[in-house]
């Protein structure tokens, strides 16, 4: 499979909108519409969706991305993710987290850190995140067994702070990209941009790879070889990062050594006074 060039974002599929409920909603709208027959049928792949604004935005575990209007990066990109398989999801979670963090980095600095699994981070403030949606189908079968599931569709979805310096209360630590840089950016040019590298490191994924990916994942890992904090259901301890296993385990060590899968556990984070 040869993507568009990621050299040429004018050739990448690009949906721009005012204002959308969901920039994944309105991703997986067209997916269904679509009546897919098979993965083969790759038509919407590398579509990208980008909103100035987002009135029901996703984020992690049912919460809502809170993103002022007209300030922000709410983008969603579709992905057939052939070859990759369903056991190899977090692969995809990789490539979206180093894509992030190449793309903040180049304009924020080496501050910026990627919080497992896949959050945008700059020193202990938050400035973005990513959510994966898939679709899942099943795979014909000759035997008449049971059919295999089959891995047919991908909805990244990225938001990031670009201009906004006034956040919700509620929110213990975000941070924006002018809070950092003191300059005004054109979100939607950033969002092109940040497709352009994606699809760059997907095509790397795609060719076999995902160590390169990985390597650059763990290198700017948040607090590696830190002592954080971490809760399990009521339980509150400290441990040191020690890095991500390659199916995407967070892997820590204290007395021994402890692995978490995601949602097992929470960081601990002191929130910061805001920062105008």
């Amino acid at each position: 499979m040869q993507l568009p060039s990621a050299a040429n974002p004018k050739r990448l599929p690009f949906i721009e909108l005012q204002s959308v409920d969901s920039t994944n909603k309105y991703a997986m709208n067209l997916l269904r519409a679509a009546s897919l027959p098979d993965r083969q049928d790759i038509a919407l792949h590398g579509l990208s969706v980008f909103s100035h604004e987002q009135t029901s935005g996703k984020g992690q575990r049912g919460k809502q991305w809170s993103s002022e209007k007209g300030s922000n990066i709410a983008l969603s990109i579709i992905i057939n993710p052939f070859p990759l398989t369903l056991s190899e999801q977090f692969r995809l979670s990789v490539c979206a987290a180093v894509s992030v963090h190449e793309f903040f980095s180049a304009l924020a600095g080496e501050e910026t850190k990627i919080k497992w699994p896949n959050d945008l981070y700059w020193r202990d403030r938050k400035a973005g995140g990513v959510l994966i949606e898939n679709v899942i189908g099943e795979q014909n079968s000759e035997t008449g067994s049971r059919k295999p599931e089959l891995w047919k569709w991908a909805i990244i979805g990225v938001g990031i702070n670009i201009n906004q310096t006034i956040f919700p209360v509620d929110l213990p630590n975000p941070v924006s990209l002018k809070q950092i840089t003191g300059k005004d950016f054109v979100p939607v040019d950033l969002a092109k941009k940040l497709c352009s590298i994606f699809f760059s490191n997907f095509q790397l994924l795609v060719d076999g790879k995902f160590e390169q990916l990985f390597y650059q994942y763990q290198t700017h890992l948040y607090k590696k070889e830190m002592t954080v904090k971490l809760k399990k259901s009521n339980r509150v301890f400290e441990a040191t990062i020690k890095g991500v296993s390659q199916t995407g385990q967070l892997i820590t060590q204290h007395t021994e050594e402890e692995r978490f899968d995601f949602g097992e556990v929470e960081w601990v984070i002191q929130p910061n006074e805001p920062k105008k």
